[in-house]
């Protein structure tokens, strides 16, 4: 009956509306990943040219439009491409690229080519491959589109040239249909999956609560018996030794406000609390548990313009705490001495929105990296990391109508700038 009562008061950790996800134009995205699309893109299509026009005739080839595609597809393997895809310009890029090289070409050639066996069985094989590939929203518009250009252009090009066939037509519906529910069924595995291990972590942070309170009642005695016995030969030791328990204790319940804050990743409401972004900035710098007092002397603040935006004041907390705790471990990652402005917070306006800025003379960040950082349980530091903190920083900052962006190259630290709409007034 306790497991019980325990499982229902933990309840609130299980994500009741779940957030809109983030398109990804290309599911877990990686250099090597893009490489070998944009590789089989460039060998495949004159391959599969000079099989149907040489070997397996078919009615309709083109190798001149065989030899665009290929070239189209090798610009996935540019280092400019595969090394940074989380830049805008480069998902917006890939998303082109992959819409012209699958929905479009292959519904163009299945048209061209009559809608025959081999190529009724190419298009449906193009659809499943299209959902793995990139994200299910993505797919659906991007082979209805596709598939729509195709038969305008051939209608106009070729108007006498149209073959329809209801059985073809069952059959890509089927196809496209299996490939939908998968691809739902995929994206609604990985949230469950997600939900279910924040669940837990909700629950094991919030039970250490417990012995941290024992802990903090220890620290409470051995200060009340220092104050008893004042000229005890250990009382400096015993004073000392109780202020280092507390101090553990407020770094860690930090830590598990922080674990519990991650928790809710997937249930954050939009909040329209009017937030001082520089009162907030200096509460967050005064009150982080810093390991040592170099750590907090290196933190320097500018605020070049003050303004205030509308959130969550302890959601944001958070978020700033994260992105301190992350700037300070990559400076301890890079054997830093922590002087003055090592790590820096800054505040301005741009145009109509506000910035906060946070860089470190860290370690930096892989740029191989900076795809996922941003995606939950994906740490670049796999030995003090749950890749959760940037993942629920994101959330905080879409939840306010912001973004969050990163520039970072490896050993040269890195500065994660939140962008938000200023507050009305």
């Amino acid at each position: 009956m306790l497991k019980i009562r325990r499982t229902s008061q933990f309840s609130r950790y299980v994500p009741r509306r779940w957030t809109v996800a983030p398109l990804e134009p290309i599911l877990h995205a990686s250099p090597w990943r893009l490489r070998l699309l944009g590789l089989a893109a460039m060998l495949g299509q004159p391959l599969f040219g000079w099989v149907w026009s040489s070997w397996l005739v078919q009615p309709y080839e083109n190798l001149w439009l065989r030899g665009l595609m290929s070239l189209l597809g090798g610009i996935l393997i540019f280092p400019a491409m595969s090394r940074d895809f989380s830049n805008p310009t480069t998902q917006i890029l890939v998303t082109l690229v992959m819409w012209i090289e699958l929905p479009f070409f292959f519904s163009w050639m299945y048209l061209c080519n009559g809608g025959n066996e081999p190529w009724l069985a190419t298009v449906c094989a193009v659809i499943v491959f299209y959902y793995h590939l990139t994200d299910w929203r993505l797919a659906t518009a991007g082979i209805f589109s596709g598939a729509l250009l195709a038969w305008a252009l051939f209608v106009w090009l070729m108007p006498n040239g149209a073959h329809w066939s209801a059985v073809d037509a069952v059959v890509i519906l089927f196809s496209w249909s299996c490939s939908i529910l998968l691809g739902l069924s995929s994206a609604n595995l990985r949230r469950e999956h997600l939900a279910h291990t924040l669940t837990t972590m909700g629950i094991m942070a919030h039970e250490l609560r417990t012995p941290l309170s024992t802990a903090a009642l220890i620290g409470d005695a051995m200060q009340m018996e220092v104050q008893r016995q004042p000229a005890h030969p250990r009382a400096v030791k015993l004073e000392q030794l109780g202020e280092r328990l507390h101090a553990l204790v407020r770094t860690m319940n930090h830590q598990i406000d922080t674990q519990i804050a991650n928790a809710k990743l997937l249930q954050l409401p939009r909040h329209t609390e009017a937030v001082d972004a520089a009162a907030l900035v200096e509460e967050v710098v005064a009150a982080y548990p810093y390991p040592s007092n170099r750590q907090r002397e290196c933190v320097k603040v500018v605020i070049h313009d003050n303004f205030s935006f509308l959130g969550s004041p302890t959601q944001f907390s958070q978020v700033l705490g994260n992105l301190v705790k992350n700037a300070l471990h990559s400076l301890t990652a890079a054997d830093s001495s922590y002087p003055p402005g090592a790590l820096r917070i800054e505040l301005d306006r741009v145009l109509n929105r506000g910035h906060i800025s946070v860089a470190d003379d860290g370690a930096g960040i892989d740029p191989a990296l900076l795809a996922h950082i941003f995606k939950p349980f994906f740490s670049s530091n796999r030995s003090t990391g749950h890749g959760l903190g940037l993942a629920f920083c994101q959330q905080v900052v879409h939840s306010a109508g912001g973004i969050i962006q990163v520039k970072s190259s490896h050993a040269v630290g890195a500065i994660f700038t939140l962008i938000l709409p200023i507050a009305p007034g």
